[in-house]
């Protein structure tokens, strides 16, 4: 059987489905046969180290257990002609409602709310007013897939719906040609666009003043998006009024300012993390590693291999 490297984790399904077609090598394993892997599983948080890709000559494809896939050298890969694939759209839904989740927790007061009640206070006092998460004006900073779907779960909340993008699209909501004009315009800023170069820390100090003393900052796409020192100055002076955190820029560390601010939500990075949607990307996973070894082709190419998908 072909061998595969294994980088990161891997469900025990997973590993079931695969020993059926792979030898499985484990990166952690010294002794990992460089030479004979042409296929690699992994994830957006590893992804594939330049030394390894280096190390494989005969590495045909990566099979990449997310739908960011910054930590792959893309460009390296098809230069080689190493097909990459993601796991996009089953994880759209589930990254939406994470989203709602962190503005429905920022705007309702979830946090002191429920510490509040837990905590045997309301015997003594009520709970000061929130603020309302309907008819919001909210900027969506990468109206790709999963910005659509967010946009779609807004419209429950009579959400004024804005955009950022490269181009323009054939949406009905506002476009904006400057991510600080928009942030200017909008009450929320939902950053839902890929990591990489392109995108690193373009949340900077003069979109987040833009967005003002009352506006209220949603990352769920990567913390590399957002100028995470910026940020955490801006939150504390007041130039910026809240902020709902799922991704970080050094995951899994957290900035410890970030943890004592009560206009602050953290989730550990689980826009996605539910049984359900993990055991379908799970499946997309391996069945573009079964795809490419019976046919050549795969499912989900990311757009930068798409072409080598012949």
């Amino acid at each position: 059987m072909p061998d595969l490297l294994q980088i990161g984790g891997i469900t025990d399904t997973m590993r079931d489905r695969l020993s059926e077609h792979f030898t499985i090598h484990k990166l952690d394993d010294a002794a990992y046969p460089a030479e004979a892997i042409t296929h690699i599983a992994t994830n957006g948080h590893d992804g594939v180290p330049a030394d390894v890709m280096a190390a494989c000559p005969n590495l045909k494809m990566v099979s990449c257990y997310g739908v960011g896939y910054d930590a792959i050298d893309t460009k390296a890969a098809a230069d080689r002609g190493i097909l990459v694939t993601h796991t996009p759209d089953v994880l759209n839904a589930e990254v939406a409602s994470t989203t709602i989740l962190l503005m429905l927790a920022s705007f309702r007061n979830f946090l002191a709310d429920e510490a509040h009640a837990r905590s045997g206070a309301w015997e003594q006092g009520g709970a000061p007013l929130s603020r309302s998460a309907d008819n919001r004006r909210v900027g969506i900073l990468g109206l790709g897939r999963i910005g659509q779907a967010i946009a779609d779960k807004l419209a429950a909340f009579n959400a004024d719906i804005h955009y950022h993008t490269r181009t323009k699209k054939d949406v009905p909501y506002t476009y904006h040609a400057s991510l600080t004009d928009m942030a200017q315009a909008v009450e929320v800023l939902i950053c839902i666009t890929p990591g990489g170069p392109s995108t690193y820390r373009i949340v900077n100090a003069e979109v987040m003043d833009a967005l003002g003393s009352e506006g209220t900052l949603i990352n769920v796409s990567r913390g590399s998006v957002v100028d995470e020192p910026a940020m955490v100055q801006a939150l504390q002076e007041g130039r910026l009024g809240y902020a709902a955190l799922d991704v970080f820029e050094a995951e899994p560390k957290i900035p410890d300012a970030l943890k004592t601010m009560s206009n602050v939500v953290l989730l550990p990075h689980v826009g996605s993390a539910t049984h359900e949607t993990r055991a379908a990307m799970g499946g997309l996973v391996v069945d573009n590693l079964i795809a490419h070894l019976t046919t050549g082709k795969v499912h989900t190419p990311v757009p930068e291999t798409a072409h080598l998908n012949v």
